[in-house]
């Protein structure tokens, strides 16, 4: 055989190869669950709307999840995150103070006839008790001494905010002021909201109860906490109501039942009775109509990922613990799971790095995703199987490239 036939045969095996590998990740690892019908499931005037579980991030209900709106007042969860996360980090203390500026007064306290705390001008508050009025009375003066006490500014802060937003995953939310208060440039999705949400309850609860508390004094004046779920008798804790005019009326809430959490988004309601009424009927709807079921158990290889350079080809790939989907009772819908990532990932790989995630769908949407992480090391391969790898790949990019040609027609 000569060189030339040799190099042709080695180019239509590491292409049928390359065909195999791609097959592989758009099918990607398969699980049989269950989730109800479209005809099933529930109905919301709000135009933005989402329901999810907790535990596993199972999505049981969206509507228009991931289209951009105004989140008003529910925009100052993302202002007491960074507050939780300066604190948690041990770049702020709970016990400091700062100044209610002329600006936080004016525009955010008494003089403004918004939400507030009623902070006096030029007072000093603590940052815990500056939070507690952010949270409980949705007070913009207090917003706005934590943004100016953090970072001199609103405008500072709020860069601030959606930088800390993109580092959780919010890759849409943009934030304009810490307040929430009308502004063209802030925007959120339904979704991120609950994501949002979901990662305050998780990593911070020992400030999270603060979202529960029923009222709260400042300056003499007691106020009550503005949402109207937590007297709704349906174990609601938390999080937060937001309305302006532009936005309508809409609520971050979550809920325990018999040991199940819930956390809803709704907004754009035309008034506060329907905010109440029809976040609550979302709720029940999800306590009652779901159960969890078992997809993988803690440390079961869920797929594995295409290394380049490795000792290996592949590495397996695990979640954190166990994975669990919340599924409607006495359904038979199929959803399907696959393992994203991309690669192939350059080795060497580190035990417990993160290399993609598991999403699980029903039809067009996402209704879990699953971090997923390598369940061993791998260290670099030797300058042969280095070689080997960077031929593989040249006649991979070779394929696809064919392939995208014949697909345009160029």
């Amino acid at each position: 055989m000569s060189a030339a036939t040799a190099c042709g045969t080695l180019a239509r095996r590491l292409a049928a190869l390359a065909l195999a590998g791609v097959l592989a990740l758009a099918l990607g690892a398969r699980a049989d669950a269950q989730l109800p019908k479209k005809e099933d499931t529930f109905n919301i005037s709000a135009p933005f709307a989402i329901l999810m579980d907790y535990e596993s991030g199972t999505v049981l209900f969206e509507k228009n999840a991931d289209q951009l709106m105004e989140p008003s007042s529910m925009a100052k969860l993302m202002t007491v995150e960074v507050v939780f996360h300066a604190i948690k980090e041990g770049r702020l203390s709970p016990d400091d103070e700062f100044i209610i500026s002329e600006h936080a007064w004016r525009h955010g306290g008494a003089p403004s006839h918004g939400s507030t705390m009623y902070a006096p001008i030029h007072s000093r508050v603590k940052v815990i008790d500056l939070l507690q009025g952010a949270i409980i009375q949705s007070g913009n003066d207090a917003c706005i001494a934590l943004a100016e006490g953090m970072a001199g500014s609103e405008d500072a802060f709020a860069k601030i905010m959606t930088e800390r937003a993109r580092e959780l995953g919010l890759t849409k939310s943009v934030f304009a002021n810490p307040t929430g208060l009308p502004d063209p440039r802030t925007h959120v999705t339904a979704r991120e909201l609950g994501k949002l949400a979901r990662h305050i309850i998780r990593t911070y609860p020992e400030y999270y109860r603060f979202f529960g508390e029923r009222e709260f004094t400042w300056n003499r004046i007691r106020q009550l906490n503005r949402n109207p779920l937590l007297a709704a008798n349906i174990g609601a804790d938390g999080l937060k109501t937001g309305f302006t005019k532009e936005a309508g009326y809409g609520v971050v809430a979550s809920a325990v039942q018999n040991r199940l959490r819930l956390i809803s988004v709704t907004n754009g309601f035309k008034d506060q009775k329907a905010r109440a009424d029809e976040t609550k009927k979302l709720l029940e709807w999800g306590f009652r109509g779901f159960e969890s079921r078992p997809l993988f158990a803690e440390g079961q290889t869920i797929g594995d990922a295409r290394l380049y350079g490795g000792a290996r080809g592949r590495v397996p790939l695990v979640a954190k613990g166990s994975v669990s989907l919340l599924v409607p009772r006495n359904s038979n819908d199929r959803v399907h799971a696959r393992v994203v990532y991309t690669g192939p990932v350059r080795a060497p790989i580190e035990k417990g790095q993160q290399i993609g995630e598991l999403r699980v769908s029903r039809g067009e949407n996402v209704v879990l995703e699953v971090p997923l992480e390598a369940s061993e090391s791998v260290g670099r391969g030797n300058l042969g199987q280095r070689a080997f790898d960077a031929v593989t790949e040249l006649v991979i990019n070779l394929f696809r490239a064919g392939v995208q040609n014949l697909k345009t027609g160029s």
